[in-house]
């Protein structure tokens, strides 16, 4: 039994304190303790979220009591529904535009099990074990509202697979986020039933030895059981919870990169004034502004504006004069909390739109208990998922240009004030290693085609509407391809951040780290445990990897941002 091997990605996150940085109440966890997280109480977050997907030894997830009553309650209605042989669709009669076609209820569950059969033909690399935990953790949350129809039984399969860790393969390729994520989700549903491929302690099994391994059974589904599982947003919510949650460590970082790179330049701390930006009081912009100023606290290297105007020689009576210091620096230094900014904002309306996704019913039809009835709509269209990844990968990618252009600054002898060319160490004339090194000049080429593939990524995939399922699904939202790329855009931006970063401590220590402001002193200690002074060429791929990872862990935020 062969697939193709699970696309590398950044080092896995392996923080033992299980924290996501958020701003606001919905989705902020913090030492995390090792209790059962109930499911299907319409609290989730994503912060709980993405901790479990990412350390999922640390938290066990079972169903919330009260759900498994509005599921009992659901079920016991759709069977009375049945047995009235009124037509329900997906129920007893077909699928899209097959729904003129009724069947008798002996064939209900044959046709769950066709549902299935039928849906799996994804293509592309096997999603991250972190999306599908996600994935499985959304879309039993989910239908442990009550409202679909599922018995308890099956989620609560599905949770002992998740705590028990096993996962099934999901091929990244084959949804447009309407009717939801079926092609991606009817690879859970196949596990469930004891079919398909699934990855269990680091090694791809057939299903049912893993759950039998586990200590689980499969279970055969029932009328409708099939269709809940895969006619939802779960699977493209994975990828923009965990998509959300690192671009906040990416702004964070940026915000680091940014002060950093005033010190490395000489640069002016003024451009940062809360005067400036309450001027145009955009939340982000105030709130990235502050902190580059509380980074550069007590900084020697970066300048105020009545220190660049005194270090500058007078005009005096004179007609002309050459100034030895700018007034103002680049863009991508001035104007840094503008970029910035907009990605921060973007995250407080994106935060939102995803926790109440994954707290929704988004699928189709719906039983309500109170009024005895089932109902026919679109919870399954991910036309918000779609929209706030769409949104979220342009301003991640703005982001990662951004640094792109400070780094350029850094390296180039003709705008970095003074320091080395490539910030290569610092060599005699006569030294024999001198004209021998090149520094930082083979990582801005990298970082250069990051930028270009994020940038390119940037497209939004949400205008991409194709008729599909002879014209039943004749407007879809495409939000799993949007949540996609904006995974992948961050995972760049994540590298072209640590590139920078990488550059900014040598820049700084060519310069005398000791002066450093206290925050920005803070990172580059940070940063010195993971990668040391380039004092020759070496081979760098290792030094980015650690690098990410002490972005995406929060610890960069944590060290120089939250505790100085």
């Amino acid at each position: 039994m062969t697939r193709n091997p699970e696309p590398r990605r950044t080092a896995p996150f392996t923080s033992k304190r299980c924290t996501v940085n958020d701003t606001g109440p919905l989705v902020m966890v913090k030492n995390v303790a090792p209790d059962e997280l109930e499911v299907g109480a319409d609290n989730l977050t994503i912060g709980e979220t993405v901790c479990l997907a990412r350390n999922p030894r640390q938290r066990r997830a079972g169903l919330h009591e009260g759900a498994i009553a509005r599921m009992r309650n659901s079920v016991a209605l759709k069977h009375r529904l049945i047995a009235d042989r009124q037509p329900i669709y997906g129920v007893t009669t077909g699928f899209g535009d097959s729904c003129i076609r009724q069947i008798s209820p002996d064939k209900v569950i044959e046709l769950q099990r066709n549902l299935v059969r039928y849906h799996l033909n994804g293509s592309g690399p096997d999603a991250a074990a972190e999306v599908v935990r996600a994935t499985m953790l959304i879309r039993a949350n989910c239908l442990a509202r009550g409202y679909s129809s599922v018995r308890p039984e099956v989620v609560r399969l599905l949770l002992d697979c998740l705590n028990a860790d096993v996962l099934p393969v999901i091929p990244e390729r084959g949804s447009v986020g309407a009717s939801g994520d079926l092609v991606p989700l009817c690879y859970l549903a196949n596990m469930l039933t004891g079919a398909g491929e699934v990855r269990f302690r680091g090694t791809l099994w057939p299903a049912e030895r893993a759950l039998a391994e586990a200590g689980l059974r499969p279970i055969v589904l029932q009328a409708k059981e099939a269709l809940a599982l895969i006619n939802g947003t779960s699977f493209m919510s994975g990828f923009a919870v965990l998509a959300a949650a690192d671009a906040t460590e990416l702004a964070a970082a940026a915000d680091v990169c940014t002060a950093l790179a005033v010190e490395a330049l000489l640069g002016n701390r003024g451009h940062f004034e809360a005067v400036i930006h309450t001027q145009k009081p955009h939340p982000g912009q105030l709130r990235s502004a502050a902190r580059i100023r509380a980074l550069l606290a007590g900084s020697q290297l970066c300048r105020d504006q009545p220190q660049v105007l005194a270090e500058n020689p007078e005009l005096g009576d004179q007609g002309y004069v050459q100034l030895t210091h700018p007034i103002q620096d680049r863009y991508s230094i001035r104007c840094a909390p503008h970029v910035t900014g907009v990605l921060l904002d973007t995250l407080d309306w994106v935060r939102p739109w995803l926790h109440t996704e994954i707290n929704s019913t988004n699928d189709n039809p719906l039983f309500d208990v109170d009024t005895q009835s089932v109902y026919n709509g679109g919870n399954f269209y991910g036309g918000h998922v779609g929209q706030a990844m769409d949104s979220l990968k342009v301003a991640v990618a703005s982001v990662g240009d951004l640094l792109d252009r400070q780094l350029a600054l850094i390296v180039d002898e003709k705008f970095n004030r003074g320091l080395t060319p490539n910030l290569i160490p610092r060599f005699a004339d006569d030294d024999y290693q001198a004209g021998l090194h090149h520094g930082f000049k083979g990582m801005q080429l990298a970082c250069s085609a990051l930028t270009a593939e994020a940038l390119k990524l940037a497209a939004p995939a949400t205008v991409f509407s194709r008729s599909t399922e002879a014209h039943n699904q004749d407007k879809v939202s495409m939000g799993t391809i949007a949540a996609r790329d904006a995974r992948t855009i961050v995972e760049l931006v994540q590298n072209i951040t640590a590139i920078h970063l990488a550059a900014l401590c040598q820049a700084v220590e060519l310069r005398g780290h000791e002066r450093l402001g206290r925050g920005t002193l803070a990172a580059f200690r940070a940063v010195r445990k993971r990668v040391a002074f380039l004092d020759a060429d070496r081979r760098s791929d290792t030094d980015i990897a650690a690098l990410v990872e002490l972005i995406r862990s929060g610890e960069l935020r944590r060290v120089s941002i939250e505790e100085v």
